[in-house]
């Protein structure tokens, strides 16, 4: 596993991205047993499912990052739905015509993730850029975890232009997150 700089990129839209799980799982569960995720088993089965349903939502992409035939990195997102919860699980009060969508305006990141042998050679901030390429939407949207162990994709976001919006709680049993969004360039008609 000794990284080489024969990396490669490659886009699945729709539905091919979402025939691929196989392909990238492997690397979710090496990247998300370390701390401070430490999933195990039951996680990683919790992601597959979510994965799935990820799969068929408006605007899905997935990057996948190669050294030679080895899977080092992926990241994947969508457009927010306009029935989206996402800002509900913000635990700030947001201006309403910030949580408002319309099924185009916000794209979320869902995942974002480099092995250990990969990282700080610049594979995250190419996955990233590949992930925005050619999205025509207002923001993007992601959460980070706010432990020691992230500190260096919080970094990375902050250098990319995000912004924290506040604390988000998705769901009961989840830990808590920082919200983030990044405003992109207004598009010429």
């Amino acid at each position: 596993m000794t990284p080489t700089k024969e990396l490669t990129y490659e886009r699945f839209e729709g539905k091919e991205a979402a025939g691929q799980l196989d392909t990238f799982i492997a690397a979710y569960e090496e990247v998300y047993e370390e701390p401070p995720y430490s999933e195990g088993p039951s996680d990683v089965a919790e992601f597959i499912s979510h994965y799935q349903v990820h799969a068929q939502r408006a605007g899905m992409r997935l990057i996948i990052a190669r050294d030679g035939d080895e899977v080092v990195g992926f990241t994947y997102g969508y457009l927010l739905p306009s029935d989206s919860s996402w800002w509900a699980n913000v635990q700030e009060d947001l201006p309403e015509d910030f949580t408002r969508e319309d099924g185009s305006r916000t794209w979320v990141i869902l995942e974002l993730a480099v092995r250990k042998p990969w990282r700080r050679l610049g594979v995250a901030a190419r996955l990233h850029a590949l992930l925005l390429d050619g999205l025509d939407v207002e923001r993007v949207t992601l959460t980070v975890r706010p432990e020691p162990e992230a500190v260096a994709a919080q970094s990375a976001y902050a250098a990319w232009g995000y912004r924290e919006v506040g604390l988000s709680h998705p769901w009961e049993e989840a830990p808590f997150y920082t919200a983030m969004v990044l405003d992109l360039p207004k598009r010429e008609a």
